[in-house]
């Protein structure tokens, strides 16, 4: 049986990624890292979703959702923290994530709306010179919301579940 490794719920929100290719690596950080849902706005990934690839079928364990509202499909419990370049965010090094949170990431070619960052609890950036792309920062975030976790499950065990099926190197005594 798989190990937590992560407590509390999340919510990755994408606005309208544009590659599918990118959709298929957010989805598979999602699994690596537990998160609950993946909702997407926007017509660009459903047009191009056909083309994608989800190499461990994560989207048969984690739901991938078309919405046209983030705010409107997120539990109320839960803080929107919207991830994005903008002047007066919270460098993510020095944020403490929410148990419960949804994490809103603009598109490679755009940025979130004003409204929405006006609406949302928290606006973090990932301190970088340049910007990432859109699978990366979830992957980085992801992280960070890992390596400050106090419930993190580090082991052996672990480690058999997590790597490729012909990976069974052990560091020799």
């Amino acid at each position: 049986m798989k190990q937590q490794i992560i407590k509390g719920q999340v919510i990755i929100g994408l606005t309208n990624p544009k590659s599918p290719s990118n959709v298929g690596a957010v989805m598979r950080a999602a699994g690596c890292y537990q998160a609950n849902k993946v909702l997407y706005t926007g017509q660009r990934y459903a047009n191009a979703a056909k083309f994608a690839t989800d190499t461990k079928n994560i989207s048969a364990k984690i739901p991938l959702v078309a919405t046209d509202d983030f705010l409107a499909s997120v539990p109320e419990n839960m803080s929107i923290v919207c991830v994005e370049l903008v002047e007066g965010a919270t460098p993510l090094p020095q944020f403490t994530h929410p148990d419960n949170a949804c994490y809103i990431f603009g598109p490679e070619d755009g940025t979130l709306s004003q409204e929405l960052i006006d609406d949302a609890h928290h606006v973090v950036y990932v301190p970088t010179i340049g910007c990432m792309n859109l699978a990366a920062s979830v992957n980085v975030l992801l992280y960070d919301r890992l390596a400050k976790s106090a419930g993190v499950i580090a082991s052996d065990e672990l480690i058999r579940q997590s790597r490729d099926t012909n990976n069974k190197v052990k560091i020799s005594q």
